[in-house]
Order: C-alpha cells, then structure tokens, then sequence
C-alpha cells in the first residue's frame, strides 16, 4: 500500500481485515486488472473513486462500524449531529 486516500487501498484494508492480506493482495490485483480492461475497452483515463467511498456509500453502516469498534474498546459513544449552518 503505497498510495495514501485511494480507492484501492480502502478495499485493501478492509479486505485485510476478513480475508487476510494474501487473498486482499489477489482481490485488489483482480479489481487493477478489471480497471484496466475497461479503460481499455471503452478507451477511458482511470477515475479513482477516493478513500472514502465506502464511507460514502453507506454513512449509516461506517457510523454503526465506528461505534461498534469504539464499544469492543471499552468506551461508550453518544452520538449529537453536526448541525448545518444557516
């Protein structure tokens, strides 16, 4: 993981987490290899999704994850929302 705030290194990490980082290792290497078919076959640049698209994707499931880790820590959470400015 050379890169920092990637697409790749998000599913990396969460990959390492379940499966072990020999088969995270040849799950990312699957997902290069399927960027790169596509930018190929539709003739398109590489378009990288971020770091934080997980989090992105489903707010309520990174915020259940984050409580759950701050929990097996012995801590207990209150969540207040960030109000938006007017």
């Amino acid at each position: 993981m050379r890169t920092n705030n990637t697409y790749l290194q998000a599913r990396c990490k969460r990959l390492t987490a379940r499966r072990g980082p020999l088969r995270a290792l040849v799950a990312v290497e699957h997902s290069i290899i399927t960027a790169i078919w596509h930018m190929l076959t539709d003739n398109l640049p590489y378009h990288d999704l971020g770091g934080t698209y997980f989090a992105q994707r489903d707010p309520e499931r990174a915020t259940r994850r984050a409580i759950t880790a701050l929990n097996q820590l012995g801590c207990t959470v209150t969540l207040n929302p960030i109000q938006a400015a007017a």
